[in-house]
């Protein structure tokens, strides 16, 4: 292997054969196969699967191979562990991408799964492909089926007319999670809001469990576990009603600020809102208001509510606050939505930022009712809402109360009157299911005008989508075009139906995919006995942007199946990591901007194992990362250096070191090494624990450097020994992290067990202590001295030591010293 040479292309002697070799002994060997000794604790290492949408670059790579090195390192401590994978196969995505290429999806599915297998394969993840599932095949997708029936069983499936996120691009329906700022999470075009018949999941009824059962999950990342907690939205308040001050009827509000009712100056309903077209028939306002209805009718919730310009009109009415009687205009505005409270608020200005700003952009009166403790607020000059506490003022019998104390007080009073009553919201709506495309698994329901919605038997399952469609991409669901699809009889009294044409959302196939893995041959949606010894997953391996997606529905479907029985645990998934995106050019890569690295082009150039450590090495995995060209080539010239230096000493490597070192006299350069082979191994195995990659090959950066020296100062017998003890070592630290590699020098030290089942190594921990360290002085944070001092002294010892230094006497004349700060082996800092 050489090091030098042109940065576009490297010579491919030994990588190319190399790498050839161990794949193909890997895959005819069946070396990744799930072991399942009854004898061995077992390990689930999972990685989101991939949409087979288009080709894998470089940056979706991240994720597999931090999951490959895990799974990998579990194997060789001796754990049975399940490492599969599948594809996410169905919905818009992979239709999506075949409607752009103007292909059938079946067709371009199939395509990419058979290309992306290819690549998993040259990158040597060690995935066992006799457990791969594919979620658009009927033997996958009957058990979605299977599972909508049971929830329609369970009144947790229903179907209802509703506003819904329309993209009129992808004709399809969006759940809410799918619209981001403002528009379609997949084609990025602007959505519309539109009245459908759909499908939807009853998550609401699972709010408090997924809310409170976030504490179990003590191995996630706190982000995530606030988003998921934020996305819940879970608020207590009090309800009440405004009634209208003209005619009958009144609007009911919900408020987590019942402390402020006294500061309402006027109300906002959704634009949604059933009242809002009584409210403005026949008045002069009626034109402007549904002028502005249409303009809003084209903005998605979330573009809605992340606005910073809060738009209105006023209706023309207006209504009682309950508190002091006073009457207060109504407004339309987009930043109430009708799902969250009762779809219209009292816009209190003075202590919310939100109705400030509105009230700011449209001349609307400001009430201060908390004042801060000692200040006076004064309207007219007010940049911001005061949203601190503070003391109640202009809030009849309640002024002179503390606003924590008077939320309680207020709220007992509105109860008192019959004003009002105090309530619980959630910010979670009903998981919307139902897509009008083609390519999804069909909905299997039927409709009969004598019995009316009738669920497709079981022994009927799977309900088959007809790959044969007239599929153009256009016009909506292509089933609606199938007379042979659409016509069938009734289930219950035989006479003709019709089938439901709409399809399940994606998120509906991967949201207990994990649980298939476990038994992905069974005759049922999977084996008990098998999910109860795998599951939950160990380690769960994905992107930070499904935080409230496929996170959320996987944490739903798993609590219903525990509901029903089928599991018997509350979570799917007991630890989580979620990787950081790579970036080129300072933008997250992507073909359209033109900056993918092809797995391809890096295998080609520098080799599968210069990939996969160039990854590894970027930094910490769960930060962004920019991609540098010269980074790996920086990786290739080290793995060229750990190959010449195993390689160079083949021809003095001694299999038997182990029982011969003890007894041999190591030079003092000898056991220099011998140190740090065993500090290297206690290193890399904590950072292994800690996901810290980047720093484990630091390690055997390190540990090879000092191999190359000893192999140019000695030549002594017992040196020798230390050497072989450092390759033997060395190869299978390396092992996880660059295989390929790692099984050829395993076999050229003529070793001849498989080397992904062999023992982790272990450190001798007196052989890994350090005789000496260098101590760091500070004062006040300035190095001041280093001082070579004998390892594992006790603080005492060491700040004796310090305080003793005489440069660090010379700066301490004449000042105090406050206080001396000691980290163990590593510094002193005296602050004075």
């Amino acid at each position: 292997m050489r090091e030098n040479g042109s940065s576009t292309q490297k010579t491919l002697t030994p990588f190319a054969q190399i790498e050839k070799k161990w794949q193909q002994h890997w895959e005819e060997n069946g070396v990744f196969h799930t072991r399942t000794d009854a004898d061995r604790q077992r390990f689930y290492c999972l990685c989101m699967y991939p949409y087979p949408s288009g080709e894998l670059h470089m940056g979706h790579m991240r994720n597999y191979i931090l999951g490959d090195v895990i799974a990998r390192w579990h194997v060789m401590k001796g754990e049975n562990v399940l490492h599969p994978m599948g594809f996410d196969s169905f919905g818009q995505p992979a239709e999506q991408a075949a409607i752009e290429r103007k292909t059938h999806p079946a067709a371009w599915t199939y395509e990419c799964i058979d290309r992306m297998k290819i690549q998993f394969r040259r990158l040597g993840i060690s995935y066992d492909w006799s457990r791969e599932l594919n979620t658009c095949l009927p033997e996958y997708y009957r058990w979605d089926q299977w599972f909508f029936l049971q929830l329609l069983k369970e009144g947790i499936a229903y179907k209802k007319k509703a506003p819904v996120n329309w993209c009129p691009k992808c004709e399809i329906v969006l759940a809410d999670e799918e619209i981001v700022g403002g528009k379609c999470w997949r084609c990025d075009g602007e959505a519309d809001r539109k009245d459908l018949e759909q499908w939807f999941y009853r998550i609401t009824a699972y709010a408090d469990r997924l809310l409170q059962e976030l504490d179990l999950l003590e191995e996630w990342p706190e982000r995530v576990r606030t988003m998921q907690a934020e996305w819940l939205g879970r608020s207590e308040g009090v309800e009440f009603n405004m009634p209208l001050a003209e005619g009958d009827g009144d609007i009911a509000v919900f408020t987590t600020r019942v402390d402020t009712t006294w500061g309402i100056t006027y109300m906002v309903l959704a634009p949604e809102h059933p009242l809002v077209e009584k409210l403005i028939k026949g008045r002069p306002e009626e034109a402007s208001v549904r002028a502005y209805l249409e303009k809003v009718s084209r903005k998605s919730e979330l573009e809605r509510i992340s606005e910073e310009v809060r738009e209105g009109v006023f209706t023309g009415a207006y209504a009682i606050n309950p508190a002091n009687e006073e009457k207060v205009p109504v407004w339309v505005g987009d930043y109430v939505l009708p799902q969250y409270g009762t779809g219209a608020i009292m816009a209190v200005p003075a202590h919310d930022q939100r109705d400030f700003e509105f009230a700011k952009a449209n001349n609307l009166p400001i009430r201060v009712v908390i004042q801060p403790e000692g200040e006076n607020l004064d309207p007219q000059t007010m940049t911001e809402a005061y949203i601190d506490s503070g003391v109640q003022v202009n809030s009849g019998v309640f002024d002179g109360l503390g606003n924590e104390e008077a939320k309680v007080k207020i709220a007992e009073w509105m109860e008192e009157s019959g004003i009002g009553r105090r309530k619980v919201n959630w910010r979670l709506r009903d998981w919307l299911v139902s897509r009008q495309r083609y390519w999804g698994a069909p909905v299997p329901i039927i409709y009969c005008k004598k019995c009316g919605t009738v669920g497709v038997p079981e022994d009927q399952l799977p309900v088959i989508l007809p790959e044969d469609a007239p599929f153009t991409g256009k016009g909506g669901s292509v089933l609606e075009q199938m007379p042979e699809f659409i016509n069938t009889t009734c289930p219950k009294c035989g006479g003709p139906a019709r089938r439901d044409t709409d399809t399940l959302a994606t998120w509906t196939y991967s949201s207990w995919y994990y649980l298939r893995f476990a038994s992905p041959k069974a005759d049922k949606i999977f084996e008990r006995e098998a999910v109860d010894s795998w599951l939950p997953v160990d380690q769960y391996i994905g992107g930070i942007e499904h935080a409230v997606l496929h996170l959320l529905y996987s944490r739903f479907y798993c609590k219903v199946m525990q509901d029903l029985g089928l599991v018997g645990f509350p979570e799917p998934f007991r630890r989580l990591f979620t990787q950081g995106m790579i970036y080129k050019d300072g933008a997250k890569m992507s073909k359209s901007r033109g900056n993918v690295v092809g797995v391809d082009e890096m295998c080609d150039t520098y080799g599968a194992d210069s990939a996969r450590c160039f990854i590894l090495f970027m930094g910490p995995p769960e930060q962004d990362a920019e991609w540098r060209d010269a980074g790996v080539e920086g990786i290739y010239r080290f793995l060229g250096r750990l190959w010449r230096v195993v390689t160079t000493h083949l021809e003095h490597y001694d299999p038997k070191w182990s029982e011969k070192i003890a007894a041999a006299t190591v030079t003092e350069a000898g056991q220099i090494l011998r140190r740090k082979t065993h500090q290297t191994i206690k290193r890399v195995t904590a950072d292994l624990e800690r996901f810290h990659f980047h720093t484990a090959i630091s390690a055997l950066m390190e540990l090879v450097a000092q191999m190359r020296e000893l192999q140019e100062e000695s030549k002594e017998p017992a040196d020798l020994l230390v050497l072989s003890e450092a390759c033997e070592n060395l190869v299978k630290l390396l092992s996880p992290f660059a295989p390929h590699m790692a099984a050829e020098l395993w076999e050229k030290l003529g070793e001849k067990d498989e080397l992904c089942f062999v023992s982790w190594p272990t450190w001798d921990e007196a052989i890994a202590k350090e005789e000496t360290i260098t101590l760091v002085i500070q004062i006040n944070g300035k190095v001041r001295d280093r001082i070579s001092v004998e390892a594992g002294l006790p603080q005492e010892k060491l700040e004796e030591i310090a305080h003793n230094s005489p440069k660090i006497q010379t700066h301490l004349k004449g000042r105090a010293v406050k206080q001396t700060i000691v980290v163990r082996d590593k510094l002193v800092n005296i602050v004075v």
